[in-house]
């Protein structure tokens, strides 16, 4: 299981330092939505360009305007670039088509997605399929959610879970068995940030 470190609501010197503690312990770096409504594209260069080991995700969130978008996420250095689920088919269509001429991967945010659309998104069977908790829902549960829904992932190959990711939380996850767990602010905004991140990885590890 891969993690992905989601690096929001800060400047782009907090993520970069962010980053560095927590290098060592992840798998992607995520430049999160705030980051680049904050900085363009800039700030998706500039994690590439400090962090070459890393896989780069741009939470762009496309909704539109698709071509455009990942085209100049992956002109930018990302490595993968997410649109929304609930968004135009043809959006998701072409954001997937981008993604294959430049060999990238596209991440399909299914937040507020609906059953039948997201019937219809499985014949994207490479994307990565994000089952997304929103920071605004404060009363529903990661895993209650995914259970509850659990037959509508079914046939997926590559599935990515996050929102309020903590570590009580991290057995029921293993459960799961996500290729990506997305976790932020339990390790960006933890004390002592090398060493959360380090707790995650030995935990899921075991």
């Amino acid at each position: 299981m891969k993690i992905q470190i989601a690096l929001d609501r800060v400047d782009l010197e907090k993520a970069e330092s962010i980053a560095e503690e927590a290098e060592d312990y992840v798998d992607i770096i995520e430049v999160g939505t705030s980051l680049i409504k904050d900085y363009g594209k800039k700030s998706v260069s500039f994690i590439r360009e400090r962090f070459k080991n890393r896989t780069v995700l741009a939470d762009v969130k496309t909704c539109d305007e698709g071509e455009y978008e990942f085209r100049a996420m992956f002109e930018a250095g990302a490595d993968i670039a997410t649109v929304m689920g609930n968004s135009p088919i043809e959006t998701i269509e072409i954001c997937y088509n981008v993604s294959r001429e430049y060999n990238k991967d596209i991440m399909i945010d299914l937040m507020e997605t609906s059953k039948n659309k997201l019937a219809e998104l499985k014949k994207f069977d490479d994307a990565i399929f994000f089952v997304h908790l929103p920071k605004d829902n404060k009363h529903v549960n990661l895993i209650d959610n995914f259970n509850k829904n659990s037959d509508l992932y079914r046939g997926i190959k590559r599935i990515a879970v996050g929102g309020n990711v903590r570590e009580d939380i991290l057995k029921d996850i293993v459960l799961i068995n996500p290729e990506i767990l997305v976790v932020g602010s339990a390790i960006t905004k933890s004390s002592d940030i090398k060493l959360a991140a380090r707790r995650f990885k030995e935990l899921l590890q075991k």
